[in-house]
């Protein structure tokens, strides 16, 4: 049951224009504990990431590939009377920022209590794991009080928890997204097209994401990333599988100058030899995938390719999903 919290400490949900406003709430409500759950998935690495013209000046843009296979579930236990909030496990300290930070912009920052996190999220692949467990955790706090918040509010907050953030609040919608800002740069209202998606990891170690210097693109991939940005916008408007490929494929090759793929050109012989319609990478982790429409002509057939490739190359670990919707399939590794 949900109950406790003094009038002036809350928020009602946002209202039509995204307002948020002061709610009244009877003192007889103060005792007891709050509790609250909140799930958020994992993403696959980037369709597409690079610097893009907003307003004048360069940002930092990213349109993530959604990747329903894994998720964070995060509970939280919250009490006036208790002093301290903490988390478990105790390194999953971005989740506590997060989870007190949104307690702050409630402002109910004396709440302390218990926040637990678990998930099967991988660390340092590029699934997006301490995004999942920031957001997951900003949602069971707002869970448990009752209160919404707008997705621009949640995603400044993640970014403040960890300095650079996926959207993963905005669930499938197609953005062009500043993870280093919580801002989007462009929403494309299309939800991302479905995509058959072939993952696997191209190596075993892992990547601390924000211990990377941020890449240093050149004039010619900057013009690079106008015309991708193009391409993305009327790819997304006519759900144009084979484009979204090729604009993926384009990404993946600039970022081979900051975080090589090893074998990447091995790669794109494997995608073409299997009719996918391109190779697709997390920009700043481990995980890359090929494309495949997944209604193709003989989709089934040519990915089975595609993995007795990727295991000549001793890339054995695959997982196959549809990218914008809830359907997966488990996939059964081949030799």
């Amino acid at each position: 049951m949900k109950i406790g919290v003094h009038s002036q400490d809350v928020l009602s949900p946002q209202g039509s224009h995204g307002t948020v406003q002061a709610e009244s709430v009877p003192s007889a409500l103060e005792q007891g504990p709050l509790l609250g759950t909140g799930t958020a998935p994992s993403h696959h690495g980037e369709l597409l990431q690079g610097v893009f013209e907003d307003g004048g000046r360069l940002r930092r843009g990213l349109v993530t590939l959604p990747c329903p296979l894994f998720a964070s579930n995060a509970t939280v236990r919250l009490d006036r009377w208790e002093t301290e909030l903490t988390v478990t496990p105790s390194w999953k300290t971005k989740a506590l920022k997060a989870a007190r930070t949104t307690l702050e912009e409630l402002g109910m920052g004396a709440y302390g209590g218990e926040l637990e996190l678990r998930g099967d999220v991988a660390v340092g692949r590029g699934l997006g794991s301490s995004t999942s467990d920031v957001t997951a955790a900003i949602l069971a706090v707002l869970d448990a009080v009752g209160r919404r918040l707008p997705p621009e509010r949640i995603a400044r907050i993640a970014v403040a928890a960890e300095a650079a953030t996926d959207p993963l609040i905005y669930a499938d919608r197609m953005l062009l997204f500043a993870h280093r800002e919580g801002a989007v740069i462009e929403d494309f209202h299309r939800p991302v097209p479905p995509l058959g998606v072939l993952g696997f990891s191209v190596t075993d170690k892992e990547i601390d994401t924000l211990a990377l210097p941020p890449a240093r693109y050149n004039a010619w991939e900057i013009e690079c990333f106008r015309a991708l940005r193009g391409l993305l916008r009327r790819a997304v408007a006519h759900a144009d599988h084979a484009e979204l490929g090729r604009i993926s494929t384009a990404s993946a090759r600039i970022n081979q100058r900051f975080l090589p793929v090893p074998r990447f050109d091995r790669l794109l012989e494997i995608a073409e030899e299997s009719g996918a319609l391109g190779v697709q990478v997390a920009h700043s982790g481990t995980v890359a995938a090929l494309l495949f429409a997944p209604h193709g002509p003989r989709v089934e057939e040519r990915t089975a390719l595609a993995a007795r490739r990727l295991a000549e190359l001793r890339i054995t670990d695959h997982w196959r999903y549809t990218a914008g919707s809830d359907s997966h399939v488990p996939f059964a590794h081949q030799s």
